[in-house]
């Protein structure tokens, strides 16, 4: 009999094809990530229904910087607009939001309206909302080996100590579990930078709809497919250990 997992209590999700959305309909693409935003709140929705201890969003990377000037103020004005309209829907459902990624880049608005958000809803107990704003896993992992090697010259940590635990402490996602299942929309088959670490051992789920017609429906359906699988971590399943 196949061991069934247990429900995922961190989803990360790849959010992507936006742009594609629009294009298809004759949009600018600005109108694809206006229509993403209320995916983005159709799926806290469902997530918090489903008692997800952890949502992370894929919401900006590093690499985005390089898009058109255009596009990236317009995507960073929609950011604001979201941290100030959300904030009740933070409060209603008892949501913690957090982000991770270089948020020192972002602008100075942003940067202080999403320090507000985090702000108020620290104290929420429910779903941990986890952005991921200006995040790039690769320079995360370098951020990760300088601090360490800082820590090594101050002598508060010892060469032969350092092992996948420590390690994991030093990354931005310290306070939070991996996830166990990650999903990407637009069928595109890529991590892109995202978590590399984190998700090792996480469950891979693709679907082919872009993001703005990623629906509850498809967020159950993804849920279902991860509780048939035999997560085995490097192991053996239970049929090939007897």
């Amino acid at each position: 009999m196949q061991k069934l997992s247990k429900d995922p209590k961190h989803i990360a999700i790849i959010m992507d094809g936006n742009g594609r959305w629009a294009k298809k309909r004759g949009l600018p693409r600005i109108e694809g990530h206006k229509k993403g935003i209320e995916t983005v709140e159709e799926i806290i929705r469902a997530a918090v229904e489903q008692k997800i201890e952890v949502l992370t969003f894929y919401a900006f990377s590093l690499e985005n910087w390089k898009r058109p000037s255009s596009e990236v103020q317009g995507l960073m004005r929609l950011l604001k607009k979201f941290l100030i309209e959300k904030r009740e829907l933070l409060k209603e459902k008892n949501i913690h939001l957090i982000s991770i990624g270089e948020r020192e880049r972002l602008p100075k608005a942003v940067q202080k309206e999403l320090s507000k958000t985090e702000e108020l809803s620290k104290n929420n107990k429910g779903l941990i909302l986890n952005i991921a704003l200006s995040y790039g896993s690769r320079q995360e992992i370098i951020s990760a080996v300088k601090k360490i090697a800082e820590d090594i010259q101050k002598k508060k940590v010892k060469i032969n100590k350092i092992n996948e635990r420590l390690f994991s402490k030093y990354l931005y996602t310290k306070e939070l579990p991996d996830p166990d299942l990650l999903i990407r929309t637009s069928g595109e088959l890529r991590l892109s930078n995202f978590l590399l670490w984190q998700i090792s051992y996480s469950e891979l789920y693709f679907t082919p709809k872009f993001w703005p017609d990623f629906q509850k429906s498809d967020f159950l359906e993804a849920i279902a497919d991860f509780k048939k699988r035999n997560r085995r971590f490097g192991g053996l399943s239970v049929e090939e250990n007897n």
